[in-house]
């Protein structure tokens, strides 16, 4: 089990593995991990302990290498070292073989791992989401790992339930059959930055026409340990998924720090926050300007969480967006570390804490470049926010106010980091379709 002294979701960047005598009720802790670990499982005869380890930025958001130790403790063997993926879920078969779910290149993928030899199997991949529950991908398994259950979804086909052998799945739900996508084509886009292979999706718009020009918005995913997937929206991050069908382009760009190109990849944006995370995102754009019909003057900018922050980052660093909506954003870094209630993942990010290296907190702040901003910005927040504080939107609004940008702040009641009542949820919706409607059209 994975476990920290305390209560609190703050201890899960801290957690380590341990074992619990099941007679004697001592806990024993066997391995202390360099990052964070996530989703352990004990081997069929009870000896060795798969787990995920690597830098992760959120509890549900896993995403990292493959790794086993003796029960007993002792040294730990790298099971994917170099993989171009991200491990979010982990099986043991009956016959001592680990089925490893993943994040590949954006797409769902599934592997067989021989723990012993060290040979990867690949079972199948698609640029679809396979859920059993997890954000990230994931398959329920029988023992023997022959038969599976998971929900398969799409940008083209809404969630149903599919059973059967991995890969060969039967579907037997019904329940979205009438649903059709409120938006066009989803294709995935690739294009290089910095010698790195990146990869991101381009979401065209309801009724496309290519004859025509169409104004798009760049939306930067949370985490930033995280990546976009093929999948229908569901969670309330998934807003974005409506501008479609206003007639906008929509792009979700997986750059550095981002799940689906390897654990190097992961941490590329270790101290870097904002800058070649940014210019992974810019270049992104730059490669859909040049592959898709659309118009580079009328461009918009949103996120949430992190992509709040990157919202609030990409508006100090140009003024090619014509307009942003920042969602649940960050501001200040400094001021965020004494306000957030995780303030444990941010060590493994920057290195140090705020108080012993304040510096690579600054350089990465939106306020400390504030005066450069031009572009219109909304910011929505919840008054509960635990995660990315109500007062980190509140400094961005009100430094925006003083120095005459466009701006307006909506503030949620009862509402957390990720919004759950229907009303609030369509209406920020509403508002982010209207606000980018004004500026871009």
């Amino acid at each position: 089990m994975t476990a920290a002294k305390g209560n609190g979701d703050n201890n899960w960047w801290i957690a380590q593995l341990y074992t619990l005598n099941a007679s004697t009720k001592e806990m024993k802790s066997i391995y202390k991990p360099k990052l964070q670990i996530a989703r352990p499982v004990v081997s069929p005869d009870g000896s060795t302990v798969a787990f995920v380890e690597g830098l992760m930025s959120d509890e549900d958001s896993v995403g990292g290498d493959v790794f086993l130790i003796s029960t007993a403790g002792g040294d730990v063997k790298a099971l994917t070292p170099q993989r171009k993926a991200s491990a979010s879920l982990l099986v043991w078969t009956s016959e001592g073989k680990i089925i490893s779910m993943e994040n590949a290149d954006g797409e769902s993928s599934v592997i067989r791992i021989d723990p012993k030899s060290g040979a990867i199997d690949p079972l199948y991949s698609a640029p679809e989401m396979l859920s059993s529950g997890y954000w990230s991908t994931s398959l329920s398994l029988t023992p023997d790992a022959k038969a599976s259950a998971c929900v398969r979804s799409s940008f083209a086909n809404p969630p149903e339930v599919w059973v059967g052998a991995i890969g060969k799945w039967n579907q037997v739900t019904h329940k979205n059959a009438g649903l059709k996508p409120a938006w066009g084509e989803g294709k995935s886009v690739h294009w290089k930055n910095d010698g790195m292979d990146v990869q991101g999706w381009l979401i065209y718009p309801k009724d496309f026409d290519p004859a025509k020009k169409y104004p798009m918005i760049l939306s930067v995913h949370g985490g930033p340990g995280f990546a976009i997937q093929a999948s229908w929206p569901g969670i309330p991050f998934d807003n974005v998924m409506a501008l479609p069908s206003r007639g906008y382009f929509l792009f979700q760009p997986n750059p550095r720090g981002s799940f689906g190109r390897g654990e190097e990849f992961t941490q590329g944006n270790i101290r870097d926050f904002g800058y070649g995370d940014w210019r992974d995102i810019m270049s992104g754009v730059e490669a859909v300007l040049a592959s898709a019909p659309v118009d580079p003057e009328r461009l918009g900018l949103t996120g949430w969480s992190y992509g709040g922050y990157m919202t609030m980052w990409g508006v100090t660093q140009t003024n090619r967006f014509r307009a942003a909506v920042a969602g649940a954003g960050i501001a200040n870094w400094s001021s965020y570390y004494g306000e957030n209630k995780i303030d444990q993942w941010m060590i493994p990010f920057f290195g140090k804490s705020v108080y012993d290296d304040p510096e690579v907190y600054a350089k990465s702040a939106p306020l400390t470049f504030i005066k450069n901003v031009k572009t219109p910005t909304l910011i929505l927040v919840g008054d509960s926010d635990g995660e990315c504080p109500t007062p980190q939107s509140y400094e961005f609004w009100h430094a925006l106010k003083t120095l005459g940008v466009e701006t307006d702040l909506v503030v949620y009641e009862h509402e957390g980091h990720m919004f759950v009542q229907p009303a609030h949820v369509r209406e920020v919706i509403q508002r982010m379709g209207d606000w980018f409607d004004a500026h871009l059209n």
